[in-house]
């Protein structure tokens, strides 16, 4: 078929026609599938069962009994694998709760009411900014808004944030005093930072002595094609720059093992790190032990999890597929749509028209797909072009995700249809 741009009035008007009736179809059959967030399916958490099972003994191999008070850092030896994974010292290393979310909230709340690294209180110093790439997370967003903290979008590019813009955002305003990254497999576009973006963040003045980076490392090591990706490390190069207290590491477990139950850490300077022990002794009397020695057993060492992550993509690699060969069938040479093609993280990014993304979105939710909401990869919700979709094939199964795509597909040709009417 021609690009519909191509079709004469009469023949879109037919091909609507068409593709209601088809989705009239899809709509009777009844469908419930859950395609909102990057929720792991059953059988990637099943990977993780053994787990469950019981430990053989509550004393780490370093001599820490994980069932009393204490080890505010976490068990040296899961400090060891996020060390090995980061390519860190353990000492650079906290290890918290399930969730590298929480951490990133907690510090950045800190930051606001303390000051980074124990100077001014942001929240004091006026309305705070952060810049924030787009389109992005939809929780990075959401930390953001509920502490006040204006977002200033900046685009994203194939290796990373456009750092033109963000070099001279940064280098004009004292008020931005961060930036939230997920520099590889970035949700939702999946692009990998180049390290000449790497190099530029770690080397860029500020005109905020106390700017900070958000580096969430969330999908590092989620990869189901091609070699594995390495980039610059962010800590060892804001160290040779002469900003050693610039960035800040997260990562987390909760897509390698549970995503309720996993484990998350943080890294950062040894400044920076004394300062976040002293605030988090305020907040907890140490972190779920058993649960840290509970993937230590299980994992051993940072090859434990590279293996089990290879077991992963094995299960997700099909179901990738299943949703590029989908769009590839439904909507190629139309000219509607475009998408990206990652080799790794949770998400396929999918722009839609400009107008449609709201009206595609609803369409797949009346016929029982559940999409994330349209303009959540922007902040506030608000995608000024109204285009933008996340696409999350991890939870449904793959033979689901084939149907719940062709429901996609059909939607944006409607959606498309509509708007030239």
């Amino acid at each position: 078929m021609k690009q519909y741009k191509e079709l004469t009035k009469q023949e879109r008007a037919t091909e609507l026609l068409a593709c209601m009736k088809k989705f009239e179809e899809y709509k009777a059959v009844g469908l419930k599938l859950d395609m909102s967030r990057g929720k792991p399916g059953e059988e990637q958490l099943d990977l993780s069962n053994d787990m469950l099972g019981s430990l053989p003994g509550y004393m780490s191999p370093g001599g820490v009994d994980c069932r009393n008070y204490g080890g505010l850092e976490g068990i040296s030896e899961v400090k060891d694998i996020f060390a090995q994974i980061l390519e860190l010292r353990p000492e650079e290393i906290i290890v918290g709760g399930n969730s590298s979310l929480s951490l990133i909230y907690d510090n950045a709340a800190a930051n606001m009411l303390h000051g980074a690294g124990g100077g001014v209180p942001w929240s004091k110093q006026g309305e705070i900014k952060f810049l924030c790439p787009v389109p992005g997370y939809d929780r990075h967003f959401s930390i953001c808004e509920y502490l006040g903290i204006d977002m200033i979008p900046v685009p994203m590019m194939p290796d990373g944030p456009d750092m033109d813009i963000v070099e001279k955002l940064v280098a004009s305003d004292p008020l931005i005093k961060g930036i939230l990254c997920v520099p590889i497999f970035s949700n939702p576009d999946g692009c990998v930072y180049s390290d000449k973006t790497v190099l530029r963040f770690a080397s860029m003045p500020t005109a905020a002595n106390d700017f900070r980076i958000y580096w969430d490392n969330a999908y590092c090591i989620h990869q189901y094609e091609g070699p594995r990706v390495v980039i610059p490390n962010i800590v060892r190069e804001c160290e040779k720059a002469g900003y050693p207290h610039r960035p800040y590491v997260f990562a987390s477990f909760s897509k390698v093992s549970f995503s309720g139950a996993g484990m998350a850490a943080m890294a950062s300077s040894a400044s920076n790190c004394e300062h976040i022990r002293k605030r988090i002794s305020m907040q907890t009397i140490g972190p779920d032990k058993l649960n840290h020695l509970r993937h230590y057993y299980f994992f051993k060492n940072a090859q434990g999890v590279y293996s089990h992550m290879e077991k992963i993509a094995d299960i997700l690699r099909p179901k990738f597929k299943a949703v590029l060969d989908t769009l590839e069938n439904g909507l190629c040479g139309l000219g509607i749509g475009r998408w990206n093609k990652p080799r790794g993280g949770y998400f396929i990014s999918f722009d839609a028209p400009d107008g449609c993304a709201k009206r595609v979105v609803s369409l797949c939710k009346e016929a029982g797909v559940v999409m994330t909401g349209a303009g959540a990869t922007f902040p506030y919700g608000k995608d000024p072009r109204d285009s933008n979709i996340r696409i999350a094939p991890t939870y449904p199964a793959t033979d689901q995700m084939t149907t719940a795509m062709e429901v996609f597909c059909v939607a944006v040709r409607i959606a498309a249809l509509e708007a030239m009417g």
